[in-house]
């Protein structure tokens, strides 16, 4: 089995390139006015903006999934791709500070993944995967022509020897396309990999996950749109049992592999925002129950905590031995805590954002460290997944951008 392979990609033929693509659907879902001007930008132009649903737009009603269906299906009959048969796409990402990130766009199979917690599969999810997440985008895989995924899926090669060698090749491979992503999201170029170059890459792949058998692939970003095309395959399979599904489509997902090893990819730590709840006795309760002298220091910032009611911000310190990481520590709490009290969590990305959100009434913001990417592989071996939000691949302007796409039905 070849967990990560060539794949039939299509790419857009459209005349304004800058208007395809857009970022992954989960980012800025606290500030829906990011989406609207997405929308506006982009108006009735061809985008992969019509092809995805945005969670800040949830919840998403019957006709909006199927505008995305009819939508797909429209960009096929007008012939709005061009298809690459047994390819991979070498991705170059210049991102906000200048720093080129770099990645590989294949397949990935998911009879090698599995985001059940305890799972030893060699394809893992790294985040507590969240199941009621999953039916929204359900609801738009099942019953589409195309997938864009924005799954970004993590190697630990520390020799660099499948991504890195096509850095030094691009010169003599065929650019797809350069273009610039819209509202600050840097630049994105991809060349074509096939041939010869895709057969000695398939070589090293096999090599690389020979070598790594305990964990060769972890999920970087990403996990619940794998996850539902996890459980949209596992359906099909159990509703048709004879059925050969080894070369069928929706055994496999687009992904684009990076290596953790990338000096210019960042491991961003996911904030906490508490929004509609007593800001107060939630501090109190927290400091109450959790806090320690020696505990892990998290910063919160309200603007309903303060003289008066007004700004207020501190340290909390929380108790070490109720897990390996602050966010265990606070995220298991605040579940406990809002499943019997008002108030609503939201996952921010930025502590600018999360100082801005919190200034609002009744809501308060804690700011997480991030993680160390360098023990990250050796983390999911011996402890397993992490909270859910733990970290993020970059500040959200530098997630995926949907781009290539691949036919799984219709």
């Amino acid at each position: 089995m070849s967990l990560f392979q060539a794949a039939d990609i299509l790419l857009p033929d459209v005349g304004d390139m800058a208007l395809w693509p857009v970022v992954a659907c989960d980012q800025f879902t606290s500030q829906p006015e990011y989406w609207d001007e997405v929308r506006e930008k982009v108006g009735d132009s061809p985008s992969s903006y019509h092809l995805i649903l945005p969670e800040a737009e949830l919840p998403a009603s019957p006709e909006r999934v199927a505008a995305i269906h009819s939508a797909m299906k429209d960009y096929l009959e007008k012939d709005l791709f061009r298809e690459y048969k047994n390819a991979y796409v070498y991705v170059e990402r210049t991102q906000m500070d200048g720093s080129v990130r770099r990645g590989l766009v294949g397949a990935v199979d998911l009879e090698g993944y599995d985001y059940s917690e305890g799972s030893s599969s060699p394809i893992r999810a790294t985040e507590r995967t969240v199941v009621e997440r999953i039916p929204p985008r359900r609801a738009v895989r099942e019953g589409a022509h195309l997938e864009l995924p924005h799954v970004l899926m993590l190697c630990d090669d520390a020799e660099q020897t499948l991504i890195e060698p096509l850095a030094q090749k691009k010169g003599q491979l065929p650019r797809l396309y350069s273009v610039d992503l819209m509202l600050g999201g840097g630049h994105v170029s991809g060349w074509l990999v096939q041939g010869e170059e895709a057969v000695l890459l398939d070589r090293r792949l096999d090599s690389y996950t020979r070598s790594h058998a305990s964990l060769p692939f972890a999920v970087g970003d990403g996990n619940h749109s794998l996850a539902t095309a996890k459980a949209c395959y596992e359906a099909m399979k159990q509703a048709h049992p004879a059925q050969d599904f080894s070369r069928h489509p929706a055994r496999y997902v687009l992904v684009e592999l990076e290596n953790i090893h990338d000096p210019a990819l960042r491991f961003e730590p996911v904030h906490r925002l508490v929004k509609g709840t007593d800001v107060p006795r939630l501090l109190e309760r927290l400091t109450a129950d959790c806090g320690a002298e020696e505990g892990y220091p998290v910063g919160w910032f309200s603007g309903s905590c303060g003289p008066s009611g007004g700004d207020g911000s501190g340290t909390i310190r929380l108790d070490r031995s109720r897990a390996s990481l602050a966010l265990g520590v606070l995220q298991s709490w605040l579940d406990e805590y809002l499943a019997h009290n008002p108030g609503e969590i939201d996952y921010i990305h930025g502590a600018d954002v999360l100082n801005r959100l919190a200034a609002e009434k009744d809501s308060v913001g804690f700011l997480l460290p991030p993680i160390d990417k360098g023990q990250f592989f050796r983390w999911i071996v011996s402890e397993g997944v992490l909270p859910r939000k733990t970290f993020s691949m970059g500040h959200a302007q530098e997630k995926r951008y949907y781009f290539e796409a691949r036919r799984i039905g219709g």
